[in-house]
């Protein structure tokens, strides 16, 4: 997974909605707020990091703290695909947090279920006018047959959920994201 998926799959599972997006000469900055506590949140993303060993340096991350304090942040994430050392030290001290190639946080089946139901709901308002009541209800699904990748994927969703397959949980919500992002005013 890109690191600036990783991005948009922590967004839209801890409901971060995004207010600006800003890029810069090595990656994304993503300023959100949280939908429960109204907590500004800066989400740093960085691509390209400044060392040739690919890690991303403590630099960096002394960077982003003067960011969080000067701009008033409440919560900062830095992701990249590698720190050194120094960095996720300097993190740990500046209550920064650090999403890399090999750490993501682990989020419960439960509230990946929450989060695509919520994208489902909405994507079938916005395309159908309503949310069905009950399944037949859908006209998605017809005699064995997906008209619609909507339908499909709550019904994969459904089945993963389950099973308590958070890995194929966290797919079928990036599948709803891609979905969402060639749907107008989304």
């Amino acid at each position: 997974m890109s690191v600036e998926s990783k991005a948009e799959l922590i967004m839209a599972i801890e409901d971060y909605e995004c207010e600006k997006r800003k890029r810069w000469d090595r990656g994304v900055d993503y300023s959100a707020s949280d939908a429960k506590s109204e907590e500004k949140i800066l989400l740093r993303l960085i691509a390209e990091p400044k060392s040739k060993s690919g890690f991303i340096g403590v630099d960096a991350v002394r960077k982003m703290s003067q960011i969080l304090e000067q701009e008033k942040y409440n919560k900062g994430v830095l992701i990249g695909k590698r720190f050194s050392e120094a960095a996720k030290e300097e993190m740990m001290r500046n209550d920064i947090q650090m999403i890399s190639e090999n750490l993501t946080p682990q989020f419960t089946p439960q509230k990946l279920y929450l989060r695509i139901q919520n994208y489902i709901d909405n994507l079938c308002e916005g395309k159908c006018g309503k949310v069905p009541e009950k399944q037949s209800d859908c006209e998605g699904y017809s005699e064995g047959t997906y008209s619609c990748k909507i339908r499909l994927i709550s019904d994969d969703a459904s089945f993963h959920f389950e099973r308590g397959w958070s890995t194929l949980l966290k797919n079928d919500l990036k599948r709803l994201l891609r979905i969402c992002r060639h749907i107008p005013n989304k």
